[in-house]
């Protein structure tokens, strides 16, 4: 059921349509009050609320106009939106503005008017009436509806497009991932510990190709337990798998017909869901594109390296490496290969430094991002810190920064060093133009 509920909500017309289909319910829901009980109930109903036909099909003629421009001109505006996601952020980043529910629920609202409104109109026959009809008004109030959620539409759209709340929106994203995985961790997870299955041996493979977007490590365990099973991943989530490639290994003590397809779903594309390397890779990549000679927005590019260090901080505290689940019994049920803290920096970074290598101030903030890291991070993960370090130095390497720009680095190396209690990496090692 919850693979059921993961597929449709990642599919955008069903907001729409569902309210559409409730325009369709009142819009028949009102035909009726109208047929039956207004008539009968006239008396009590103030005559403001009513109108006769042919004054009810002006209106709703009308509004049922006005209302199908509305949904244009939202669409439109959607449309534009994408384009500047797409062209001055990330093309990944679109699906953040995609979906946004807000986004959908306004279309869904336009489209549920004008589906009320025009099937109203329908129904609003002489033929049918000799009393005057109350749908005209609940038209009304729709039409009122809208345009105050046009208005709020507007207000959201200046607010979701600019850069601050995009990057807001990514590193929450990728905290919640680090929190969820944190907190698995120290309930039912081990690491690196001994993994000794047993029993038949069954390979299952991948149905098709894709991303593996999520998987459903409770209800795995919760299965493996009822069916006595001992299961090995051979890939992450985020990984790309194509059909037939090995997705499980089952250890079994009888051999029964077991289905782990339900426990893992495999989309087009990569989400954020669970994949915590795709969350940091959104961040890059608005950073990359914010360094780029086109956009030359390198203050947007430090604010988000700076970002990326506090959250791969917290990563630090992640066990990573190799994991086993265990049951209540403590008994290994799942095997799943996690990342490695040594292989996310080098990922998170090698890109930054290799196109913002030219650009002091994106150096200087990769230095305090790596610094931001240390002082959050464990000690044991301060080794790795520092190769990468070594390695951004690398890159810098016959690089002409002038004195003040190079006195400028050097304390970001000091401050580094000092946050891991080491001996400060000189800068002049390194960039050896001295002539420059």
């Amino acid at each position: 059921m919850k693979k059921i509920f993961y597929n449709w909500r990642e599919k955008l017309w069903v907001t729409p349509a569902i309210y559409s289909f409730l325009a369709i319910l009142l819009s028949i829901a009102f035909f009726y009050v109208d047929l039956l009980l207004v008539q009968q109930y006239q008396e009590f109903i103030p005559d403001i609320l009513l109108t006769n036909v042919q004054l009810a099909q002006t209106i709703m003629g009308a509004l049922a106009g006005a209302l199908l421009t509305m949904t244009t001109f939202t669409f439109s505006t959607i449309l534009v939106v994408l384009t500047m996601y797409s062209s001055q952020f990330s093309p990944r980043t679109l699906k953040n503005f995609v979906h946004d529910r807000l986004t959908w629920r306004v279309l869904g609202v336009f489209l549920g008017g004008f589906i009320y409104n025009t099937l109203s109109l329908m129904f609003m026959r002489d033929a049918l009436y000799t009393h005057d009809v109350i749908s005209t008004f609940v038209g009304i109030v729709i039409a009122f509806f809208c345009l105050s959620t046009f208005a709020y539409f507007i207000h959201h759209i200046a607010t979701n497009v600019q850069v601050e709340k995009l990057i807001q929106e990514l590193e929450e994203d990728a905290e919640r991932i680090i929190d969820s995985y944190g907190g698995k961790q120290q309930q039912e997870m081990e690491i690196e510990s001994e993994w000794n299955p047993d029993g038949f041996v069954e390979t299952i493979t991948a149905e098709n190709d894709g991303y593996i977007q999520f998987l459903y490590f409770d209800k795995l365990t919760d299965y493996a337990v009822e069916h006595n099973l001992e299961v090995e991943l051979f890939h992450g989530i985020g990984s790309y798998v194509h059909e037939q490639t090995a997705l499980f290994r089952v250890y079994q003590r009888e051999q029964d017909e077991i289905d782990l397809h339900r426990f893992i779903t495999i989309g087009t594309e990569r989400t954020t869901d669970q994949d915590l390397d795709f969350a940091i890779q959104k961040m890059v990549e608005v950073a990359l594109r914010a360094i780029s000679p086109g956009i030359n927005d390198p203050n947007t590019a430090n604010g988000i390296i700076i970002r990326i260090g506090r959250l791969l901080g917290k990563v630090s505290h992640l066990e990573t490496g190799t994991i086993t689940i265990t049951d209540d019994q403590q008994k290994d049920r799942i095997r799943y290969p996690f990342f490695t803290f040594d292989q996310f920096l080098y990922l998170t970074f090698h890109q930054l430094i290799h196109y913002g290598k030219e650009d002091v101030s994106v150096v200087a903030a990769i230095f305090e991002a790596l610094t931001n890291t240390a002082q959050i991070s464990k000690s044991a993960r301060h080794e790795a810190i520092w190769e990468t370090q070594l390695h951004v130095l690398e890159h810098l390497e016959g690089s002409p920064f002038k004195r003040l720009d190079r006195r400028f680095i050097q304390g970001k190396l000091d401050a580094l060093a000092q946050a891991m209690d080491r001996r400060p990496v000189l800068l002049s090692d390194y960039l050896l133009d001295e002539k420059a």
